[in-house]
């Protein structure tokens, strides 16, 4: 599995997206390798922290169309689900490095991240409607906790992108840094050097009053999808979205 990739830098797990010729768009393969990761460092006590990243100019533009149109995750348990699953109840501190483009679940799943580092070419949007879609991640509850019901709602239903500094004053992004990796690893270490089950504790703690709440949530906006992505409004919207790309 090349396209997602790791390492160690002491006892952080670095996870790469390692698809930069694609912008490192998301395929099931991905998503498998991205939950079996986590899943794994989850249970490796030698693992204090992971870092998400990405090689190339981008962090990613999301789902690859294609993939995700040859086989839409329709059920419960498939691979896109599984990994929404393993972020949610991931019991370490996951950190995320972001520059360029970060599309669709590029962007809702740093609303499951304890801190979000961003390059200032960062760029997110959240665009499911604009493909016919409804956000997922849990990010139809998370999003407008964090910035505001009327920001959200102006953020989903336009799709429109947001820069770093934006991201940063919203509170999706934690600092801004020209070598967000590398302030991200800092981060990560500083965490690491902390005892591990105070650690895990504090985020229990802080996730426990909304964990159940967002696992509800994600239910419902993965029937949602589901049912969407049937629709013709969906298969007009992508239509129309590989026409613009010419792909």
């Amino acid at each position: 599995m090349t396209e997602i990739t790791t390492s160690r830098q002491g006892q952080t797990l670095v996870i790469s997206f390692n698809r930069p010729e694609k912008m490192n768009a998301i395929t099931r393969s991905m998503y498998a390798g991205l939950t079996q990761n986590l899943n794994d460092a989850a249970g490796d006590f030698g693992i204090r922290c992971v870092v998400l990243t990405s090689e190339g100019d981008h962090f990613t533009s999301g789902n690859d169309i294609r993939d995700f149109m040859s086989n839409p995750p329709t059920e419960s348990d498939s691979d896109v689900a599984k990994f929404l699953g393993a972020l949610l109840d991931f019991p370490k501190p996951l950190l995320a490095a972001v520059k360029g483009n970060a599309i669709g679940v590029g962007t809702t799943m740093l609303l499951h991240c304890d801190v979000v580092v961003a390059s200032p070419t960062a760029n997110f949007s959240m665009p499911f409607t604009s493909l016919g879609l409804v956000p997922e991640a849990g990010s139809s509850m998370l999003f407008p906790n964090l910035v505001g019901y009327q920001r959200a709602a102006k953020v989903f239903m336009t799709g429109e992108s947001f820069g770093a500094d934006e991201a940063k004053e919203m509170g999706l992004v934690a600092t801004v840094a020209d070598d967000a990796f590398a302030e991200a690893i800092s981060i990560a270490e500083k965490i690491a050097a902390q005892p591990p089950q105070a650690i895990i504790n504090t985020k229990a703690l802080m996730k426990a009053g909304k964990h159940d709440a967002v696992a509800a949530v994600m239910r419902a906006e993965f029937e949602i999808f589901a049912l969407a992505l049937q629709s013709e409004e969906a298969a007009e919207a992508f239509m129309n979205f590989m026409s613009k790309r010419g792909k």
